[in-house]
């Protein structure tokens, strides 16, 4: 993985696409290199008898939030500087990491039952489903955005997370007939095993049926804006480390402080990640609602 020192302004098709559907795909932001280390930690700490930040689930579903605090070999996606400028842009640069998930999901066997993904049960649903609740959906503003990075063999079959496109501006909800797991309009992106899929937090969205033979493993990478709660627990030593940079910081969480712990300005946190942007591109970044 590169520095941030190589990042790019963001491709305007690019952002114009992702205001249209709700989500977009990055071409090649991981190293093949990377990405056979990640997926190693990432079968070792499965391996392990670690239930701390554990989050098992139905249907053999295994997994750990908090990842980049259990394994270095994640910490390289915080500041991914092929995929960072496209989330300032899209969102600004008040952003801090709301989650690190690591998801595994076994292939279903010819003839296997399975409890999700099923009629009664399709598994479609919009990420922060509460803020709809508190709020109502009808406006539920775009408050975060999720970056999907595939660790496993990205087959047709392997379960890739499905989305419908334009479903981040349509209020009600998506329609699965009668029958059916997936509603009209849904798409399986295309994906590379070096690409990485982002989608917003109103976009309907769900993971698709793995009968590749293997398991899928995926990271999903949430971002959101800095007075929003994060949902990993809190890891405090990460922001103890010399060997962070002051964005590194931001995103990991660090609060409006002055260098002696004073309290400073509402937003004031924000400063290294504003400056970055302001040195990349100088057009405001944009945040949709």
């Amino acid at each position: 993985m590169t520095t941030l020192d190589t990042a790019s302004p963001p491709d305007p098709k690019v952002l114009d696409a992702f205001e249209r559907e709700g989500f977009v795909v990055l071409r090649n932001v991981i190293t093949p290199g990377w990405r056979e280390q990640a997926a190693a930690a990432a079968t070792r700490l499965l391996a392990g008898d670690r239930t701390v930040g554990r989050d098992h689930s139905v249907d053999g579903k295994d997994g750990f939030r908090g990842i980049i605090a259990m394994d270095d070999s994640f910490l390289p996606l915080v500041t991914n500087p092929k995929v960072l400028p496209t989330l300032v842009a899209l969102l600004s640069a008040n952003l801090h990491l709301m989650s690190s998930n690591l998801i595994y999901m076994p292939s279903i066997p010819p003839g296997g039952t399975r409890t999700i993904r099923v009629p009664e049960r399709h598994g479609w649903h919009r990420d922060m489903s509460t803020a709809a609740h508190d709020l109502g959906t009808d406006v539920v503003p775009r408050m975060a955005i999720k970056a999907a990075y595939f660790l496993s063999d990205l087959t047709l079959d392997a379960g890739v997370t499905m989305a419908v496109p334009g479903s981040h501006i349509k209020a009600g909800p998506v329609t699965v007939p009668a029958g059916a797991i997936d509603p009209p309009g849904a798409i399986t992106p295309d994906l590379g095993p070096c690409d990485v899929l982002l989608f917003e937090n109103r976009t309907w969205h769900a993971g698709g049926l793995n009968t590749s033979g293997h398991p899928r493993l995926a990271v999903m990478m949430q971002y959101g804006y800095r007075w929003l709660a994060a949902v990993d627990d809190p890891a405090p030593q990460l922001l103890d480390r010399e060997d962070l940079t002051d964005i590194e910081r931001q995103l990991l969480g660090r609060p409006d402080r002055h260098p002696d712990g004073s309290i400073a300005h509402e937003g004031a946190g924000a400063a290294p990640l504003r400056t970055w942007w302001q040195h990349l591109k100088p057009d405001p970044a944009r945040s949709s609602g």
